[in-house]
């Protein structure tokens, strides 16, 4: 039984018509009462409004600028996929755990929102991977230096000037 009950859906399945269009297609599927639709939103109609942008290209500062003005102007800056109250992946989110142990303020992008800034990011560092932390405008590295850093104690010498400002700031 059960496997004529397999070979008629299979039989359904196979009859189903497969098309392939390059133009939007507007269709709705009716399960059980409840609509979803498969059409995506792209018409040119659409009011700019409601069209995505980067608030990044709307600064006026092109990218290699803002990243070197990132860098210059927040001791911690972290490029990371996500952001520190939510990272995007494991290495981000152990570098924000590890910079975290020291109460530092901590400036961070995420790298997703945005791919010329990951290409930007890449440039200035030269270095391909994600994260990347710069401490006091050195680039440091990703989240297996800092970490590192962190176990051998140098990471606690490099960040002390900042704590120490981060106290008298409070």
């Amino acid at each position: 039984m059960a496997r004529s009950l397999s070979q008629l859906l299979l039989k359904r399945f196979v009859a189903y018509p497969l098309t392939r269009s390059s133009a939007i297609t507007f269709r709705s599927i009716n399960q059980d009462e409840v609509w979803y639709s498969t059409s995506v939103p792209s018409d040119p109609d659409t009011h700019e409004d409601f069209r995505p942008t980067s608030k990044l290209e709307s600064s006026g500062l092109s990218l290699e600028n803002i990243v070197e003005q990132d860098v210059k102007e927040n001791p911690v800056m972290i490029y990371m996929k996500g952001v520190p109250e939510l990272p995007r992946c494991g290495f981000s989110s152990l570098a924000v755990r590890v910079l975290k142990e020291y109460s530092v303020p901590i400036s961070a992008r995420n790298i997703l929102e945005d791919p010329e800034l990951k290409n930007a990011v890449k440039a200035f560092s030269h270095w391909p991977t994600f994260p990347q932390i710069f401490i006091n405008g050195e680039f440091i590295g990703g989240s297996d230096i800092i970490l590192n850093m962190h176990q051998s104690g140098e990471l606690k010498e490099k960040l002390k000037t900042i704590a120490a400002n981060q106290g008298k700031a409070e």
